[in-house]
């Protein structure tokens, strides 16, 4: 039995490629990894926001106060305004002057989309800037 190296003719040349299989194994390991956790980045997590104490925001003259109650009434510097015609509303209001702030005040009831909803007609109304109005912990809500 020799131990020994194997024989190669003369004219061979040794390999100088980088061998490409582990790479393409590893890249597709993370593809895969990807395709797994990628589903799992878009879920939803219920959340109970807590309720602190925060420092009111300073007074502004411009200042629109919109209003969401639970029974889906909308209030505009305290008069009423139908859903329908919030965005056209808001649109009148913020041709007027281009710093006016829209705070929104909702109730906890309302739901989210109500509230997104909302912010989306302001930004279509062209007003840039938009407020949520919180209480402070210790506050009653307002009847």
């Amino acid at each position: 039995m020799a131990f020994g190296r194997f024989e190669r003719a003369r004219d061979d040349k040794p390999l100088s490629d980088i061998n490409m299989t582990p790479l393409i194994d590893v890249m597709l390991v993370l593809l895969v990894i990807l395709l797994l956790t990628a589903p799992l980045l878009g879920g939803s997590i219920g959340l109970n926001l807590p309720r602190v104490d925060a420092a009111a925001g300073p007074a502004s003259p411009d200042a629109l106060v919109l209003t969401l109650r639970r029974d889906g009434s909308i209030e505009l510097d305290g008069q009423a305004v139908a859903p329908s015609r919030l965005g056209s509303v808001l649109r009148a209001r913020a041709s007027k002057s281009h710093d006016v702030e829209l705070r929104v005040l909702a109730d906890s009831a309302v739901p989210y989309g109500d509230v997104a909803r909302v912010m989306a007609a302001a930004q279509a109304a062209g007003l840039a800037r938009v407020g949520l109005v919180t209480r402070a912990a210790g506050a009653s809500a307002p009847r």
